[in-house]
């Protein structure tokens, strides 16, 4: 028998950038990673990567970012007051940050350009527009 749309499965992963970075792992996490396969908790391409795989088999597969998390938008590049920026945040190039949204939800972002009065941020996934490899193994499923 092998996963199917609906199942809960269990998969340890390694996930890496094109350089051989490591960039995730269930390790990391400590434990394998738990969802319900084709339901669309997890990116795309993990998603369908489990979808007809058996106990204990592993699979490297390569995702574009149409699989992954996308292109980057243009629209998710903003500029910010200086002022507007918590205090206790270094307003420099590569500082990660996290902004909330009027609706209260919290998203990442990083600082791209430091002007004189304001920044610019960036509020795309650090992982949009990169191809990820991942290795899958399935641990289980029911």
């Amino acid at each position: 028998m092998a996963v199917e749309k609906g199942n809960t499965v269990k998969v340890n992963y390694t996930g890496t950038l094109e350089d051989g970075t490591v960039f995730d792992s269930s390790e990391k996490h400590g434990q394998p990673l738990e969802f319900e396969a084709g339901s669309g908790q997890v990116i795309k391409g993990f998603d369908d990567a489990v979808i007809g795989m058996e106990k204990g088999e592993t699979k490297k597969v390569a995702l574009k970012p149409s699989e992954a998390y996308g292109e980057p938008k243009p629209e998710l590049t903003q500029k910010i007051p200086k002022d507007k920026i918590p205090k206790e945040v270094e307003a420099k190039e590569g500082t990660q940050l996290v902004m909330q949204l009027p609706q209260g939800q919290q998203i990442p972002a990083r600082i791209t350009e430091v002007g004189e009065k304001d920044i610019t941020v960036d509020l795309n996934h650090p992982l949009a527009g990169k191809t990820l490899t991942f290795e899958l193994t399935l641990e289980s499923y029911e």
